[in-house]
């Protein structure tokens, strides 16, 4: 990583408020050139306070664009850190009517050109496109990183109709911790407490309305801009990776977006900006990319980054399975347009009998992170248990490699003798030595084999054909390698279990598996600058001798056939800023299932948040306790939030709900 210092401008930086036309004021931060001609503005959006959980990442960009000549910004969404106003659900009206007044508010500050630009990652990102969609006209340019075009199916809440028991219930019980947070007195002054106790009384745990959502109805379209791709009028640069859940939105832009609207990258990345140096690598110089995006979009610099390919793609190359990589191996390719006609699909019959699928309701420990951030056991280790629970099929790479980039598509004949049920399905790179590596996978309710907008039980005791994809992906399969399709019924934590599964059978003479193939194309020469960033904050990391518990542990208990995951998100920990506020956050994600029962099925998270300002005696302390589980007919849900003032506890309040179970 290169720490830049010296720019083509000298910048300066201040933190105001912008007010909105109901009279709340959105904390804001603003590096700016130091220039007399006006410039564009670039904004970043998101809820996770800029004076404090973002700022260190926030500091490795922004003074980096406006050292390049551009206004940058990074506002809290009402509701959170120390922008006014009560907090909402995840990217509501509220939220995106806000973020498109601050677009407009930046187009007529003296200082700006009026032309705006936003940018940001996860929610920075979802918000990019979701504002994008509404139009706003200064609006010009954004550049989505690790987001999603549909909120539904490729978001955090449900993958293939089915709940994601590991990340619904954790990222609700994250916010819950997050949106809890008092603003700093240091910024906002005596007002903080009036502030954080008025908030407080609006909180509501998110998983409560999620879950009352659990088909794709107008819930879940609200901000999906896949209902209207073509709404969107900016110029669009999306980015994604690998090892990103949301990659596959990638593809869906430029595949829909106008050609001359959209460019398109996947690296081998988890869900991280590509500069950051977090594995998996290589990581790129990504603020350098971006910078040919706005100098082309917001300043009319022809940068060639139109010139390049429609999606550049990193074609992993076959390693061994591992929890964490510095580095994979893989070349760049470059596709001219999507679907490319360098891709085509390759079936390959699954074959044989009728096989019984009836998974223990543990497979899926070995699935790894939902969201890796580059974290030590963040990936998923050698699949040969997974595999052993499940159906598999093999296939030998014999004289050639075989290289993919797209998303399987998998067509299964099944039979079921209940009404409810799930299907699983794994690709696996096999290798000699019979080690094996995860590919990619995807999942289907088959309540919603006709559609997420719906639940409908499955015929007791006939067979249907069912299609759904796999997450997309590019990987070359090397000759003497096997590619191998495991099949599984259950994948806990990842997917909750359906009340009364029991299985499925798979008519495999009827089954297939089609393949994304991309035929070998030259090097294209493809090739991104070192990473680079701006000098950094200075937050400094105490060392703590305490020993600190596993980041994934698995424990058995065999006499009672239960299962337990325990995950430590590793989030920061403690941090002290400059400025001299000490932050300290700790989080336990535990998840237990016995083998042979569905209904067993329990997760629970555990947050501690600290915020301590020695020099103002200012000490407080979040508390946050979520559980989830279920019965035959409800998902019970329990919250609890308990909040310090030193000693003092201002605010106690538990959430006890009962939510039927209709299609998730």
């Amino acid at each position: 990583m290169h720490i830049r210092t010296d720019f083509p401008y000298e910048t300066t930086h201040e933190d105001l408020y912008i007010p909105l036309a109901d009279g709340t004021q959105l904390y804001a931060r603003i590096w700016r050139p130091v220039t007399d001609e006006p410039v564009p503005a670039l904004l970043e959006y998101l809820p996770y306070r800029l004076s404090d959980w973002t700022a260190p990442r926030d500091w490795q960009r922004h003074p980096w664009y406006a050292g390049h000549g551009y206004a940058s910004v990074r506002v809290d969404v009402r509701g959170h850190g120390n922008s006014e106003g009560m907090p909402g659900d995840e990217y509501d009206a509220t939220e995106l009517a806000d973020g498109v007044a601050v677009v407009h508010w930046l187009a007529e500050q003296e200082w700006c050109s009026g032309r705006v630009g936003m940018f940001g990652i996860s929610w920075g990102g979802f918000n990019s496109l979701q504002i994008a969609a509404l139009a706003p006209e200064p609006l010009k340019a954004i550049v989505t990183v690790c987001s999603a075009d549909d909120r539904y199916d490729n978001d955090v809440h449900y993958m293939g109709g089915s709940v994601l028991g590991v990340d619904m219930h954790a990222w609700a019980s994250t916010m819950l911790a997050f949106v809890s947070r008092p603003p700093d007195p240091a910024d906002v002054g005596d007002d903080w407490r009036d502030m954080w106790l008025r908030r407080l009384e609006k909180v509501e745990p998110f998983i409560h309305t999620w879950l009352a959502h659990q088909t794709r109805d107008d819930y879940w379209k609200h901000g999906s801009v896949c209902e209207d791709y073509g709404a969107i009028r900016a110029k669009v640069l999306a980015v994604g990776g690998w090892h990103d859940p949301y990659r596959d939105t990638v593809l869906r832009l430029v595949e829909h977006l106008d050609p001359g609207q959209v460019r398109g990258l996947i690296g081998p990345w988890s869900h991280q900006y590509p500069d950051r140096g977090l594995p998996p690598g290589p990581a790129i110089g990504f603020l350098q990319e971006t910078l040919r995006w706005w100098d082309q979009h917001l300043k009319d610099k022809d940068t060639g980054v139109m010139n390049e390919p429609l999606l550049r793609s990193w074609i992993s190359g076959s390693h061994p399975p591992a929890t964490v990589y510095e580095t994979l191996p893989g070349r760049w390719v470059g596709d001219a347009a999507w679907p490319s006609e360098n891709v085509a699909p390759v079936t390959y019959a699954l074959g044989g009998g009728a096989q019984i699928v009836r998974s223990p309701q543990q497979t899926g420990l070995d699935a790894g992170r939902f969201f890796p951030f580059g974290n030590d056991a963040d990936l998923p280790p050698d699949q040969r248990d997974e595999d052993a629970k499940s159906v598999c099929f093999e296939f030998p790479v014999e004289d050639a490699p075989i290289e993919i980039l797209g998303r399987p598509l998998m067509t299964l004949l099944l039979r079921m003798d209940v009404p409810r049920g799930q299907v699983i399905a794994r690709l696996c790179d096999v290798a000699p030595d019979g080690s094996s590596t995860l590919v990619t996978r995807g999942a289907l309710n088959l309540a919603a084999r006709h559609g997420r907008d719906r639940a409908e039980d499955w015929p007791v005791g006939e067979a249907e054909y069912v299609n759904f994809e796999l997450n997309g992906i590019g990987h070359t399969f090397p000759p003497g390698h096997r590619i191998r399709v495991a099949i599984s019924s259950s994948y806990w934590p990842w997917i909750w279990p359906q009340a009364g599964s029991a299985g499925f059978t798979l008519e495999a003479e009827g089954s297939l598996v089609e393949l994304p193939v991309r035929r070998h194309t030259e090097d294209p020469g493809i090739t991104f600058g070192a990473p680079e960033q701006a000098e950094p904050l200075g937050v400094v990391h105490p060392v703590t001798l305490d020993e600190q518990r596993p980041e994934r542990l698995v424990v058995r208990d065999v006499a009672k056939g239960e299962w337990r995951l325990e995950v430590d998100p590793r989030y920061g920990g403690t941090r002290v800023y400059p400025d001299g506020l000490e932050f300290t956050e700790d989080a336990l994600e535990t998840y237990t299932i016995q083998q042979d029962d569905p209904l067993s099925a329990r997760a629970r998270s555990d947050w501690t948040i600290r915020l301590h300002r020695p020099e103002m005696s200012w000490d407080v302390r979040v508390e946050t306790r979520s559980e989830l589980s279920a019965d035959a007919d409800d998902f019970i849900t329990s919250n609890e939030v308990v909040c310090r003032d030193g000693d003092e506890i201002v605010f106690h309040r538990t959430w006890e709900k009962r939510i039927p179970r209709t299609g998730g």
